[in-house]
Parts: structure tokens; C-alpha cells; sequence
């Protein structure tokens, strides 16, 4: 097991990445600089969160096309591990790896606050450690996080069990409320038909560690202890 995380102009939730997966495991983490095409030898790739290239045109409408994610894509593709908060979660929906779109948030505001989800799957790579229906808390900090796919997209995720986490309140229950950008049916985090692909908007590396006084991002990583 290696860890790989990608590093773009404008990336600034790398270091925090880099830092769960070090305590949580003893497999090494390189940085993987956008303008190379070498994962050295990274068996999980991680897109982290920020504002890539300044988030210019769209979130990941730029980075999607950086020399990194040819190799990215390859990667998913063979059936490999790949991750994306936030801006990662952006740019594998813009590259095709993931399906959707992340559109402005509602209330055309950026959004930065704790928010609840809902582990509606636990059974993927990044979930089993976790109670289906659990409640994590977890923070948020973007301004298009809004999930969209039109309805035979949506009826797809569904049947596939591709949803894994929507917006709740602190009691898991899905209410008006509890969403906090608008997603449709309070999707915040998904995974591709091959449960090898992820993407969610809420930022679990920074409530992974006490100094936070929040831990429970820590179990989302939890496949990583070794």
C-alpha cells in the first residue's frame, strides 16, 4: 500500500491529507505534482481539497486536463483506489470518473460551517468500518458543492447503491434543514459503479485528529491503517 496525493496550483488541503494518512498508517505518502504523469507506484491516489487554478472557468474545469490525471484516469479505469474531497470531488465529476455535476450552492454564498452526513453505504472501502445510518459531524468549505445529475443518472446511483453519504440533521433524519447547499436528495458523497472511485464534498481530514476536537472523519481512513 502507497498513498499518492495530487498537488495543483491552488490545492490547500494537501498537507492535511498528507498528515491523517501518516498517523493512520505506516505505508509511505508521496506528493504528486500536477505537470507529471509518473503515480510512482501509489496504489491509492487522493485529490485533495482547494481551489485549483483558481477554481477559474469552474471548480476542476482546468485541473481535469493537467498531465496528472491522464494517469489518474488510467488508474481508476484498471480498478485502482481513488479519492476527491471538495475541489477533488469537483474535477472526477469534470473528468468523467465520477457521474454529476457540482453546481453553485443555493443560496449563491460559499459555505463554511459543520454539517452531519448520513452513511447511507457502508459497504465500501471507505465506509465499512462504519454503522449504516451513522451520523458523522463534518465540516464543509465551498461555494459550488451543490450535487446535480439529471433523474436517469440519479435512478442509476440508486440502483447501483453508488450514494454514500447525504446531508442529515444530528439525528440522521433528511430534512430541508439538514441540506446545506441544496444538493439534490441531499447527496454528498458518491462512488462510481466499480465502488473503486470516490468523491464527497464535506472534509473529513480536518475532524480526523483531537487537536480538531472532532474525530469522526478519522474512520473514513480507517482502510488505511496497516
Amino acid at each position: 500500500m502507497k498513498f499518492g496525493v495530487v498537488i495543483f496550483p491552488g490545492s490547500n488541503c494537501d498537507q492535511d491529507l498528507i498528515e491523517v494518512l501518516s498517523n493512520s498508517s505506516s505505508a509511505p505518502v508521496e506528493k504528486l505534482w500536477h505537470k507529471s504523469t509518473d503515480l510512482k507506484n501509489c496504489t491509492h491516489i487522493f485529490l485533495p481539497g482547494g481551489f485549483s487554478y483558481g477554481d477559474y472557468l469552474r471548480s476542476g474545469a482546468i485541473a481535469k486536463l493537467s498531465p496528472i490525471m491522464e494517469s489518474v484516469i488510467k488508474h481508476a479505469n484498471a480498478g485502482g483506489f481513488v479519492m476527491g474531497i471538495c475541489n477533488g470531488f469537483q474535477i472526477l465529476c469534470d473528468a468523467g470518473l465520477l457521474p454529476g455535476a457540482l453546481l453553485r450552492n443555493s443560496n449563491m454564498k460559499f459555505i463554511c460551517e459543520n454539517v452531519h452526513l448520513n452513511v447511507v453505504n457502508n459497504q465500501t472501502t471507505i465506509t465499512n468500518s462504519l454503522e449504516q445510518g451513522s451520523v458523522l459531524q463534518v465540516p464543509i468549505a465551498h461555494g459550488e458543492g451543490r450535487y446535480y445529475c439529471d433523474q436517469e443518472v440519479l435512478n442509476e446511483l440508486e440502483s447501483n447503491n453508488q450514494i454514500v453519504f447525504k446531508y442529515c440533521n444530528v439525528h440522521g433524519e433528511f430534512t430541508g434543514d439538514s441540506n446545506p447547499n441544496g444538493s439534490l436528495n441531499g447527496i454528498a458523497g458518491i462512488c462510481n459503479k466499480g465502488k473503486n472511485v470516490f468523491g464527497m464534498m464535506p472534509h473529513p481530514e480536518r475532524c480526523s485528529a483531537e487537536y480538531l476536537l472532532n474525530i469522526d472523519g478519522k474512520s473514513i481512513f480507517s482502510f488505511a491503517q496497516n
